[in-house]
């Protein structure tokens, strides 16, 4: 809940006040300022880690289509990598680190089976 609030205050302060705003246009300006905000971060994230966007989106669209995170599917994101195994799991780590926020975020409250283990 706090996430939609700093992300609304965000979206409000950035609009244009000099001209008039209707509703509708606020409501769908607003889910394309999360939208483009989630794409960003998802972006950075990838960046950060060394990962395609399109994959990490891929597999964050995976987890929230069936609201089940599923462990081979990040072993499947990271196999490009080439990582040891030992390496691997200290990526994994720091990846799920970053993306955990995300997810919780887009969940919006509900509960994503298997995420536990990276909380």
């Amino acid at each position: 809940m706090m996430d939609e609030q700093e992300d609304l205050t965000e979206y409000i302060n950035g609009l244009d006040w000099n001209s008039g705003q209707d509703v509708e246009t606020l409501r769908k300006g607003y889910e394309t300022f999360k939208q483009e905000k989630n794409e960003k971060e998802m972006a950075a994230i990838a960046h950060k880690h060394g990962l395609q966007t399109a994959d990490l989106k891929n597999f964050v669209e995976a987890i929230m289509s069936r609201m089940i995170f599923d462990g081979e599917k990040l072993t499947d994101l990271l196999e490009p990598l080439a990582l040891s195994w030992k390496e691997r799991r200290v990526k994994e780590l720091a990846l799920m680190e970053d993306v955990v926020p995300q997810l919780k975020k887009i969940a919006q409250g509900r509960d994503i089976s298997g995420l536990a283990a990276y909380e």
